[in-house]
């Protein structure tokens, strides 16, 4: 993942399809950046409200959240976290039908806090023209201005 630093992989790359969120990107036009920013806030608010149901081992309450950070994530191409998400979801549903505690899922949601993080900054870097860029096709990152302060 991110070792400490803002420096991003390749395997974190992957965490977004980024046909699909160019797609939603063009769809929603000049409304992108603020439904994007509704995206970062109802998904923190269920991230939070995963962990405090998990807390209080409530699979009812682990459904809601879980739906809605899956719907979202999957309108801009975040796969890995929509299928997190939905894997929640599915499970907690399960354990509402047969009256079970959803303690097989602590795992996924420990994992799901650093994973929407991973896909925020990921967002972060495709939507921000002041985080620098990996240069593309062979481009030298000099060409591209050398950086802050040099020019």
């Amino acid at each position: 993942m991110i070792g400490g630093t803002n420096d991003v992989s390749d395997e974190n790359r992957d965490c977004v399809d980024w046909t699909v969120f160019s797609q939603a990107r063009t769809e929603l036009g000049a409304d992108f950046v603020r439904i994007l920013g509704y995206f970062r806030e109802d998904g923190t608010k269920s991230v939070n409200a995963i962990e405090q149901a998990m807390r209080a081992r409530n699979a009812a309450a682990l459904v809601l959240p879980a739906h809605t950070l899956k719907g979202e994530s999957r309108q801009f191409g975040a796969d890995p976290l929509a299928d997190l998400a939905e894997h929640i979801e599915t499970v907690a549903r399960r354990c509402v039908e047969h009256h079970q505690t959803p303690d097989e899922l602590i795992a996924s949601v420990v994992e799901l806090r650093p994973l929407f993080e991973s896909t925020l900054l990921m967002f972060d870097r495709e939507t921000n023209p002041l985080v620098e860029r990996r240069p593309a096709f062979g481009r030298k990152a000099q060409a591209l201005g050398g950086g802050f302060g040099h020019g």
